[in-house]
């Protein structure tokens, strides 16, 4: 068992992350945990509407996902329809998310109060850029 696989159950050190570790260990760890890997590609996005689009996709949001950031907050504190210990949303970017910096303060909020909130629930919810 590696350190990383202890550490991505712990819900105290989850948090929002840039990666420091090769995708494929990532990747083998979250399986390894039984997490869901929640894994997209950001660097096509150019507005608010496409990355709302791309996450929502990445996530397997339902139909009630309704394309806004009240929308992705939502979402990522219900996750009901994945029955796992925890999660990890593995993001491909660069530093700007594919918006405007006022979007992205945001996006990045939402990223933290969703932290936060699955540890209240005693589940470890992960973000990483790569």
């Amino acid at each position: 068992m590696s350190d990383l696989y202890k550490r991505l159950q712990d819900v105290n050190e989850a948090g929002v992350y840039r990666l420091g570790c090769e995708v494929e260990i990532l990747r083998a760890n979250v399986a390894c945990a039984d997490f869901a890997l929640l894994e997209t590609d950001l660097t096509q996005c150019g507005n608010k509407g496409e990355f709302l689009a791309t996450i929502a996709a990445a996530i397997r949001a339902p139909e009630w996902f309704g394309h806004n950031f009240d929308a992705l907050a939502d979402a990522l504190g219900d996750l009901s329809w994945l029955d796992v210990p925890g999660y990890v949303l593995l993001l491909r970017t660069d530093d700007s998310l594919g918006l405007a910096d006022a979007d992205r303060d945001e996006v990045t909020q939402i990223f933290n109060d969703t932290v936060q909130y699955w540890r209240g629930q005693d589940k470890p919810f992960w973000v990483f850029f790569y």
